[in-house]
């Protein structure tokens, strides 16, 4: 069966843009997906990237442009200004982490995360925020205490990982050697997928 390796943050405006559309073409493949959160703030600086703040104006305004049009493409609502943005995403990867080991479907969940953050303005660096949403999603609130440790190691090996093997941003979708960066390289990743790329 074809995997699908995932790099994604739930802090990152083009994973929410991502939508469930990675869910729908994995299973229209077959395909299963292995959910990788990675911290951006190490990811970047490692891979040639900057961080938003320290990026040229032009290219923040060209940011925010883009954001809006592709919220409209995808159908999906966007605060441009969220009130909690940036946070710190790795509560809600440790909680990601602790949920896929259930063994249980994740990609609700990192959805949920994001759309948090650019939909409905919630802090998901808050320990009631991320509770919450874990047990809106059919999972035991609890998994953001217990599965503080390995979500953290787990978060650590991802990072290095995606640094390895190409990553250098969000979202990142691998099958076998094939990479594919951004939301808008869906399509490609169906087609590929299909044989056709």
């Amino acid at each position: 069966m074809t995997q699908i390796d995932y790099f994604f943050s739930t802090i990152s405006p083009f994973t929410y843009l991502s939508g469930t559309r990675l869910e729908q073409i994995a299973a229209h493949h077959g395909a299963t997906i292995a959910y990788k959160p990675v911290d951006t703030t190490a990811l970047f600086p490692r891979t040639g990237g900057k961080m938003l703040a320290e990026r040229h104006e032009s290219r923040r305004a060209y940011r925010l442009q883009e954001l809006r049009r592709q919220a409209v493409k995808a159908g999906l609502k966007l605060n441009l200004q969220p009130a909690y943005f940036p946070a710190n995403p790795a509560p809600s990867a440790y909680a990601i982490i602790a949920a896929a080991r259930t063994g249980a479907a994740v990609g609700p969940l990192v959805h949920a995360f994001c759309r948090a953050v650019w939909a409905e303005d919630r802090d998901i660096a808050d320990d009631a925020v991320v509770k919450d949403i874990l047990a809106s999603h059919g999972f035991d609130p609890k998994l953001a205490d217990s599965g503080l440790l390995v979500g953290a190691e787990t978060y650590a090996a991802n990072l290095e990982e995606a640094v390895s093997r190409g990553v250098f941003g969000v979202p990142f979708y691998i099958v076998g050697e094939e990479r594919f960066w951004g939301q808008d390289r869906l399509d490609d990743l169906d087609l590929f997928l299909s044989g056709k790329l």
